[in-house]
């Protein structure tokens, strides 16, 4: 190949590596369409309205929520708290689920959550967005991110929900 060559040749891996893929959109996910503002009045009673968590946006395949970072949310370092934010990662998870499924027929348990931990953070307010890895008739696993205000990756968790059946009224 002579240089001629080669530079019309690096020209075109060049482009080809700097373009867009082009993307589909995102078919929804959801059996149930509820706003976040009627999924963040559903837990304002229990533990999700205690620590403030939020649901913001649900997208065509994700669910996102917020929770402030403040005394109720802190350990005693004055930073957020693990446990808080396994609570807002299971919040978000279970909630989609719910959302996955004929919740006359079905409940979602959870079943295993973990977490990494990343980053400390000791005010401000975090966000988490759940994915699906996999929507199974008896399980789902769910990828969920919690980043800062900067964007900046938190906590990363893998929560396992349980697809059960449903007893009959009279067995609850």
């Amino acid at each position: 190949m002579n240089a001629d060559m080669l530079g019309a040749f690096g020209s075109r891996v060049r482009q080809i590596a700097i373009a867009q893929p082009a993307r589909l959109a995102a078919m929804s996910i959801w059996r149930a369409s509820p706003t976040p503002e009627e999924l963040t009045a559903r837990g304002s009673r229990s533990m999700p309205g205690f620590l403030g968590i939020r649901f913001t946006e649900v997208g065509a395949d994700y669910l996102r929520a917020t929770m402030p970072v403040n005394e109720r949310t802190h350990q005693p370092f004055g930073l957020l708290h693990g446990g808080a934010s396994v609570t807002l990662a299971e919040t978000v998870g279970s909630v989609a689920s719910m959302l996955c499924v004929d919740t006359e027929r079905y409940l979602c348990v959870g079943q295993e959550i973990n977490a990494n931990h990343l980053r400390s953070i000791s005010s401000g307010s975090v966000t988490a967005t759940a994915r699906a890895f996999h929507l199974g008739g008896r399980s789902h696993v769910w990828h969920i991110e919690i980043r800062d205000a900067n964007e900046r990756l938190v906590c990363v968790s893998r929560l396992t929900m349980a697809i059960v059946e449903r007893r009959p009224q009279q067995d609850r």
